[in-house]
């Protein structure tokens, strides 16, 4: 294996939970400076705005001579690509134009609706896009996600992209009870995102480490007793995380992948290990959607 600067090949703490395909993962930046609440990886990098990484194009540049271009490149499975610095400081675009050049499959997981702004780079190379919409509901978004674009801008960037051929899907992750979990909200979501034209739904529960879970019950104290149970009780840890009761998730769950497959679009799970029942789709993360990318035809 060649030593590589910049780009990894994803290896999410060598979970068998991980249902991904094998590819790399690439991040221009280190922290997020949209502060989702609920964000796993301040675990291990703490909480602090977006910051572009040392020397990174550089390493880019390098790595790119490297890799196995038979792998999608993802950005990012943790340091959002599009927090609001890029629109002036240009560092995933560059990164994209690099990508381009190179003909790198890539996919982008996003909150950002600056996306857009790439289309034209995005249609030059195999590629899809994943958006995570959480809720269609301002004021949650604007407590759980203070620095994201609002809900309505993200489902019209899912528009704009598809408008443009680019093969763009949802994530809805997590769901968090009590917060976001009504199935008929979720419903809701999912036939807008439809009308706006993804293909694909990746869905997973909340999986709570002490540091997220803190700053969620402090966001939502009413919900502190209730987390408690179901997290710390009657939940399971499994890996690090604490997950919640198995049939509880699949409570949630199921429903919202069958309401999915009514509706003729793929779907999956996260990190669920809930069997092949919820995973209705050639890939959970939407590495699937690059085949209909119209440079590959």
């Amino acid at each position: 294996m060649p030593y590589l600067r910049v780009i990894r090949l994803f290896d999410p703490w060598k979970s068998p939970l991980c249902t991904c395909p094998r590819k790399y993962s690439l991040h221009p930046y280190t922290g997020c400076s949209h502060f989702c609440l609920y964000c796993y990886a301040t675990s291990y990098i703490g909480r602090r705005p977006s910051t572009p990484k040392n020397m990174f194009l550089r390493n880019l540049r390098s790595d790119l001579k490297r890799i196995n271009k038979n792998l999608v490149v993802e950005i990012s499975t943790s340091s959002d690509p599009y927090p609001p610095v890029e629109k002036w400081l240009l560092l995933t675009r560059k990164t994209l134009e690099l990508l381009v050049e190179h003909k790198v499959k890539t996919l982008i997981t996003t909150k950002g609706s600056i996306v857009v702004r790439d289309i034209d780079l995005l249609l030059m190379t195999p590629s899809a896009v994943m958006i995570t919409i959480t809720t269609l509901d301002n004021r949650i978004a604007k407590i759980m996600e203070p620095g994201a674009p609002t809900p309505d801008k993200r489902v019209e960037a899912v528009k704009q992209l598809a408008e443009s051929k680019i093969p763009v899907g949802v994530r809805i992750d997590p769901i968090i009870p009590g917060i976001n979990d009504d199935f008929y909200s979720i419903k809701e979501l999912i036939d807008q995102v439809i009308d706006a034209g993804a293909k694909h739904v990746v869905v997973s529960t909340y999986k709570a480490r002490w540091d997220n879970l803190k700053r969620m019950i402090e966001a939502f104290p009413e919900c502190s007793e209730y987390w408690q149970k179901l997290y710390i009780i009657d939940g399971k840890r499994i890996h690090g995380y604490m997950y919640l009761d198995r049939s509880l998730r699949e409570k949630i769950l199921k429903p919202i992948i069958d309401y999915a497959q009514s509706k003729k679009i793929t779907i999956a799970t996260c990190r669920e290990g809930l069997g092949p029942e919820y995973f209705k789709a050639p890939s959970c993360d939407g590495t699937h959607l690059i085949r209909f990318h119209p440079g590959m035809k």
